[in-house]
């Protein structure tokens, strides 16, 4: 055989071979890696849940223990609260998924320019809702106190208290970086959604006693009403919804008085037992400012600590 030919035969002996290894090493190597890293979530960098815990209100949170002027760090987020706890292990207050700058904060990616702003347009009475054709004087005139009415529908919720993310009813429609700052300036919009938020407290056997502070207090029917919302748990994720719409349109000053309400109703008097995981779950992380989310989580923690002092092993 010619030597140049023999050196050229060797040579794509080489070339194949080498390519079959890369090929296998590719497969056998590189592949589940990936793979993997797919299956199991990253480690955040520096691996914080290696260190140690020195503060019992120690926390991954992102800003409810950070210093409010650092705008950088009030963005990181968590994956659970009091991690040498077992309250935090039980409880897991502020969860990634309900980080409150995550969900409902005035934000503009993805956001399409609606100039029609229809849940702006319900508010002011130049709309009705979607699929039930009802207006907002009508809910506030008609449905106050109809209490079979407010918990079988499930449409209207999503037109009272509307949020920057999709809910159960597909004709309503996400508020807009543009609609939220309109709403935010229209005084008749907001005084109209202090009465949809008064509709739903009565409705839950909760009245507000401070139209300035938000302070809420029992209503006169507040036995049959907690022992509705105790049995209908879906009224968790609507409580959840106005606390996250009190927050973007205007009245985050509300927030903390509600939450604490429902924590001492749950944690102190013993009551709405089916509500409880939902006010440290949700309804705290809800709470936009975040000294008072602080305040709430300390006094959340304070009571489940007193409280199992007591409970025999």
């Amino acid at each position: 055989m010619c030597p140049r030919i023999e050196r050229f035969w060797l040579w794509l002996n080489g070339f194949y071979c080498s390519t079959l290894l890369k090929r296998a090493f590719w497969r056998l190597i590189i592949l589940p890696i990936h793979a993997w890293r797919l299956i199991i979530p990253n480690c955040p960098p520096d691996h914080p849940e290696l260190i140690q815990n020195t503060n019992e209100y120690y926390c991954e949170y992102d800003s409810t223990w950070e210093d409010p002027t650092s705008e950088e760090t009030s963005r990181k987020r968590t994956n659970n609260l009091f991690t040498e706890t077992g309250w935090g292990e039980r409880f897991a207050v502020v969860s990634t998924a309900d980080c409150p700058l995550k969900n409902y904060t005035i934000r503009s990616t993805r956001q399409r320019d609606d100039r029609r702003m229809p849940n702006l347009q319900f508010y002011l009475g130049q709309r009705a809702s979607s699929p039930d054709g009802i207006y907002i004087e009508d809910f506030h005139n008609n449905w106050y106190g109809k209490y079979s009415k407010l918990e079988r529908v499930h449409s209207y919720i999503q037109w009272l208290f509307p949020l920057q993310e999709r809910g159960m009813n597909y004709q309503a429609k996400e508020l807009t970086k543009k609609e939220i700052e309109a709403f935010l300036q229209d005084e008749t919009a907001k005084k109209r959604l202090v009465k949809s938020y008064k509709l739903m407290l009565d409705f839950y056997g909760i009245q507000l006693s401070n139209d300035t502070t938000g302070e809420v207090r029992r209503a006169n029917n507040w036995r049959d009403r907690f022992d509705n919302l105790d049995r209908h748990t879906h009224n968790n994720l609507r409580i959840t919804r106005i606390l996250k719409c009190l927050g973007t349109l205007g009245f985050p000053h509300y927030q903390a008085p509600l939450v604490r309400f429902f924590l001492e109703e749950t944690l102190v008097k013993g009551n709405l037992y089916n509500v409880k995981e939902s006010v440290l779950n949700y309804f705290i992380s809800a709470v936009i400012v975040q000294q008072k989310r602080k305040e709430l989580v300390e006094y959340a923690y304070k009571l489940y600590e007193v409280k199992h002092q007591f409970v025999v092993p």
